[in-house]
């Protein structure tokens, strides 16, 4: 199961990384139209901000299995590793994993009433529909849910790097 979890999780950062491709293609083709032809896209801004959302989000739980989150290491280089992963797992289940839960479910709940309702961002020109990015933040704050829970179920096969 924590292999299967960590295979989802290199595939949101394999989308996470081609959807960084796709921005530097957005950006390049905005840049040209706009300078080179003086005709900006009425599109480009929107699809710029609803994949860096998505390269943000979709990177999450691949950072995690790769124990590349930010964090303080004086605090837990001073204490042993058995205390820092007990601490570590505690703060994980009573903290994170609940909140993640809720903003993961509220993701969901978000892109289905874009889909149902057919949303368009409204203060777009281009007024795309809204669902695409919205799934993409719920498929990467799942797949970060998941992160956390096999983190807390299986630490040791998570990190090596303490």
């Amino acid at each position: 199961m924590i292999r299967l979890i960590g295979r989802i999780s290199d595939v949101c950062g394999a989308a996470a990384i081609l959807a960084s491709f796709g921005l530097v293609v957005v950006t390049m083709v905005e840049v040209t139209s706009r300078y080179a032809f003086r005709a900006p896209t009425v599109w480009a801004f929107d699809v710029s901000y609803m994949l860096n959302g998505a390269i943000f989000v979709l990177a999450m739980a691949m950072t995690l299995r790769l124990n590349q989150h930010v964090s303080i290491d004086i605090f837990s280089k001073a204490i042993p590793e058995r205390w820092f992963r007990i601490i570590e797992a505690a703060i994980f289940l009573c903290l994170i994993l609940p909140a993640i839960s809720l903003v993961t479910y509220a993701g969901w709940g978000e892109f289905w009433k874009a889909w149902i309702s057919g949303e368009v961002e409204t203060v777009s020109p281009w007024q795309p529909k809204i669902w695409p990015f919205r799934l993409m933040l719920a498929i990467g704050l799942s797949a970060l849910w998941l992160q956390v829970l096999a983190r807390v179920v299986a630490p040791a096969e998570q990190s090596t790097q303490h």
